[in-house]
């Protein structure tokens, strides 16, 4: 009679009797404690209905030091495992035995492969051919395509992939890096992502001003998203300053504002209205159509400028000061004005080739446009959205915590504080 089978010592039967749970180890490094990241991808296991094991933990001593977490997170299924890897990897937890990414080939023009990678705005890398590669022009809601011969990898917008792209698919291989608490104090520490009206708006405005400031000693662009209300309310000449004072590297903004703007600088009227009175005129209402059709029959607004038909505003200032605008258009739009690009695919493209170098991106009484903009824009982008709406200034606060800052406030307020911090 044959007694017991041998097994290996470490041989444990367990798994062959309960069924093992599908499970993968994960580590993730930073500043992880401080910035909450460590917490963040443990409630992303729990909310997925995942286990994890704390297998090691390392906590630095000092402001300066980096922490690092080893797991083992478990799912009741391989397909409930990868969701959770997934996610907790644009957390930065990345699996401890590394792989390169999955490519496929995009089947057609303006589709990417099922399974594809749908980007975030943090920081991202591939590993492809053992070696981790940067994405270039890092963008929300993209796919990640990848030059074979050379290894070189950029986010590509859904419309912009070409029929046998390589594009990334699934999380494996992909390593994201998410923002940090910063080590220095800064406006955007002080402020956080709060939105109210309760603020103490001068202080926070002051640090502003010295932000920008730093901006441009580091040879970043501030970017300036507005919307027409910056006309209506009597901002136009605030913001015209910035703009002559060298705060403003990049104009974004649709017929809208625009059209007001040259309405104010040819008639002195916004909608009709007086700026410097607030009454309506006479027939004041056509004055937005007859400025429109004064720059169309010039050709454009930087030609109206060096006609000398168009001598002051927001408009004026970029050509003088030769600062790019990007004018988009919308289905609402009068005219439009000739240097308004009405397809909007075109119109992002011209944006994105715009945003590269940004610093800081200034958002003002803006809907459409500081949505827009911010789904384009790097999250180490810093971001500071003024609206008199505070729906507007949370939805583009909930893009991150310590890079983005929402003012509740009119912005003729807070433009003229504004240029009094900075001196103009």
């Amino acid at each position: 009679m044959s007694g017991p089978a041998k097994h290996p010592p470490d041989w444990d039967p367990l798994p062959w009797y309960t069924g093992a749970m599908p499970s993968e180890i994960v580590q993730v490094r930073g500043h992880i404690i401080d910035s909450l990241i460590l917490p963040k991808v443990l409630d992303e296991i729990m909310d997925l209905n995942g286990t994890f094991e704390i297998l090691d933990v390392a906590i630095g001593k000092r402001k300066t030091d980096t922490s690092m977490a080893r797991l083992r997170v478990q799912a009741e299924s391989a397909r409930r495992l990868e969701q959770i890897l997934k996610r907790i990897a644009r957390l930065g937890a990345a699996p401890l035995h590394l792989h390169d990414v999955r490519l496929a080939r995009a089947p057609k023009e303006g589709v990417f492969p099922a399974a594809f990678y749908s980007t975030t705005n943090l920081p991202t890398e591939i590993r492809f051919r053992g070696r981790w590669r940067k994405v270039r022009r890092i963008e929300m809601d993209c796919g990640i395509v990848v030059q074979p011969d050379t290894g070189q990898a950029r986010c590509a917008p859904l419309a912009g992939v070409r029929k046998g792209q390589w594009v990334v698919c699934g999380a494996e291989g992909v390593k994201v890096t998410p923002l940090e608490r910063t080590r220095q104090p800064e406006v955007f520490q002080f402020m956080g992502s709060a939105v109210s009206s309760e603020k103490p708006k001068l202080q926070l405005i002051q640090r502003l001003a010295a932000e920008m400031r730093a901006i441009r000693r580091a040879g970043q662009k501030i970017l300036v998203v507005a919307g027409p209300a910056v006309v209506h309310t009597g901002s136009g000449p605030h913001l015209e300053r910035l703009i002559r004072g060298g705060f403003v590297q990049i104009l974004f903004a649709g017929n809208g504002l625009a059209t007001h703007d040259i309405e104010s600088a040819l008639y002195g009227t916004s909608l009709g209205v007086r700026l410097d009175r607030g009454v309506a005129v006479k027939d004041g209402h056509d004055h937005h159509m007859r400025a429109i059709n004064t720059i169309r029959a010039l050709g454009g607004i930087r030609r109206a400028v060096r006609r000398g038909v168009l001598k002051r505003g927001i408009m004026h200032a970029c050509v003088a000061r030769g600062v790019p605008f990007v004018l988009s258009g919308s289905i609402r739009d009068d005219g439009p004005l000739p240097d308004v690009i009405t397809d909007t695919l075109k119109a992002q493209e011209a944006m994105r080739r715009h945003v590269e170098g940004t610093g800081l991106s200034l958002m003002l009484a803006s809907t459409l446009h500081a949505i827009a903009t911010g789904n384009l824009l790097p999250a180490t982008v810093k971001t500071v959205c003024v609206d008199i709406n505070p729906a507007v200034v949370t939805k583009l606060a909930d893009r991150g915590t310590f890079q983005g800052i929402g003012i509740v406030s009119d912005t003729e307020s807070f433009l003229r504080e504004l240029t009094r911090a900075l001196h103009l």
